[in-house]
């Protein structure tokens, strides 16, 4: 009887590749690291936690260059070595690169607003959420599973909640913790019930079995995998923020210190993207038909709220500025989901796909500059309204430059090729893929959002009212901008880089 066990026993033992998981691994531990040492620190010396989180997010980015030689994949099933939860392949590093190298920028900014906040946010707990988030964020671009892509949504969606509502005794950060963390759990369990659903219909929760399975459906079963495939979908268009389920982001974003409004921003976006990629394109290919048109739907719908939002925001209102990028990021989530929906009617999903990618390096780039800057005027001016703006130029030249440059970028104008390279790179995916209504719809919008980021450039040359009040420009967040500001100048020189993430891999 001990024979045959012993096969089956050794059958249960996987071999981890620990190079491969090594990037969220790192931003776990380092979470781990810092949650302890809050307990043995003095108060005095808090301020080490912080930079222990730097540098752990600088090391998980930095682990992820060993892996740039080939695809590596861990977790496989015994009797098929091709069927893995966790693949290492190129939009995973891609993924990767975006997510870890976010979270350090938003960990730079948020060494200098802990410091400013004088205790009202709690240093040891805010730092061990920032990694944990990051380390989910980090996990959900190589889950090839559904169970461990929800379980890296949850890890990245779940510490976030805190982040928000973090600010002890504010009830602004209390109330966008509470939008932020109702529309979140109920994607969840949409998302939830539409997995159950199609693993029901498919028995397996590996993402190349359910591609292969699901068009073998027995005929009394289609409704119900229909019904999954559109469950699914909705959770995550929640995710992204994509309209009508984006009713949170501009009151999260206030509410929240302004570090974690640009780590949701762009790292949120990232997890909600590639969750939806990996989820449509590789689990659901045979449901083109039902995705595609929903997608193209949401796109066109996301762009024009969110840009006709950024529009009617008042200058002068009391934190528009971070409405602005809030609503801006909106309106940005459609653009990114214009080659995602593309892909369901391209004859060639790797490029499409790659063109969400290479937007999305973009955006996140520039976006957690412009960022970084609101951070820099918002320690002087507390209201961070548009208005503050006026006359950057005259008491910080060179941020209000950064500024100016990224906001040309997120609006696809020259000096900020980079911006204009990605645009076209979405608008020639819609346009190959047939979907010339959805083209002529961005570019209306993009025409829209010409208008308030132009009219905020223009207000940062403007004679400033009264004495230009000089901005003392901390050691963190001089970093913050300058990386961002090199990245961008870096990418406008030289776009042709970006077409190298045109090809992801995936397939």
């Amino acid at each position: 009887m001990s024979s045959p066990a012993q096969p089956l026993a050794a059958s249960l033992v996987q071999s981890v590749d620990w190079l491969a998981i090594a990037p969220p691994t790192i931003a776990a531990v380092a979470g781990l690291v810092v949650l302890v040492a809050d307990l043995f620190l003095p108060e005095h010396r808090k301020a080490r936690l912080g930079w222990t989180s730097v540098a752990g997010l600088a090391a998980a980015t930095a682990m992820l260059l060993p892996l740039l030689d080939g695809d590596r994949s861990t977790f496989c099933l015994t009797g098929d070595a091709a069927v893995c939860s966790y693949t290492a392949d190129r939009f995973t590093l891609v993924i990767q690169f975006l997510v870890l190298g976010g979270a350090l920028l938003s960990a730079l900014l948020s060494v200098t607003a802990l410091r400013d906040a004088r205790k009202e946010l709690p240093e040891g707990e805010y730092w061990f959420l920032l990694l944990s988030s990051a380390a989910g964020a980090a996990l959900l671009p190589a889950s090839r599973d559904l169970a461990t892509l929800i379980v890296a949504l949850e890890v990245a969606s779940l510490p976030a909640f805190a982040l928000v509502g973090l600010r002890y005794g504010d009830r602004k950060s209390s109330e966008a913790a509470l939008k932020f963390f109702l529309s979140s759990v109920t994607a969840t369990a949409v998302s939830l019930m539409g997995i159950s659903f199609v693993y029901a219909t498919t028995g397996t929760l590996y993402l190349t079995q359910v591609a292969d399975r699901i068009q073998n459906v027995d005929g009394q079963f289609h409704t119900l995998a229909q019904t999954g495939v559109v469950l699914t979908l909705v959770g995550f268009a929640f995710k992204t923020a994509a309209v009508p389920f984006h009713f949170w982001v501009p009151d999260t974003y206030v509410g929240a210190p302004l570090p974690i409004a640009a780590y949701l921003s762009v790292i949120g976006k990232a997890v909600g993207f590639s969750g939806l990629i990996l989820v449509t394109v590789v689990a659901l290919p045979s449901y083109a038909d039902v995705w595609g048109p929903a997608l193209a739907a949401l796109a066109a719908l996301t762009m024009t709220v969110g840009n006709v939002g950024a529009l009617r925001q008042q200058a002068t209102r009391a934190y528009s500025a971070v409405r602005l990028l809030a609503w801006s990021s909106v309106g940005q989530a459609g653009y990114l989901l214009v080659p995602i929906a593309a892909a369901a009617y391209s004859g060639d999903a790797e490029k499409s796909i790659g063109s969400t990618v290479a937007y999305a390096l973009m955006y996140g780039a520039v976006n957690l500059g412009a960022f970084a800057v609101a951070a820099l005027v918002g320690r002087t001016k507390s209201l961070n309204r548009v208005a503050d703006y006026r006359g950057l130029y005259a008491s910080s030249p060179l941020s209000a430059l950064l500024l100016a440059f990224f906001l040309l970028c997120l609006a696809g104008l020259p000096p900020g090729i980079i911006g204009l390279f990605a645009k076209v790179t979405v608008f020639s995916a819609a346009v190959d893929a047939g979907l010339g209504w959805l083209a002529v719809i961005m570019a209306v919008n993009v025409v829209i959002a010409l208008f308030y980021y132009l009219q905020w450039t223009a207000l940062l040359f403007r004679a400033p009212e009264g004495e230009p009040e000089k901005h003392r420009v901390p050691g963190p967040v001089t970093a913050a901008i300058a990386l961002t500001g090199v990245l961008g100048i870096a990418l406008s020189g030289a776009p042709q880089l970006v077409l190298r993430f045109t090809d992801t891999g995936l397939f």
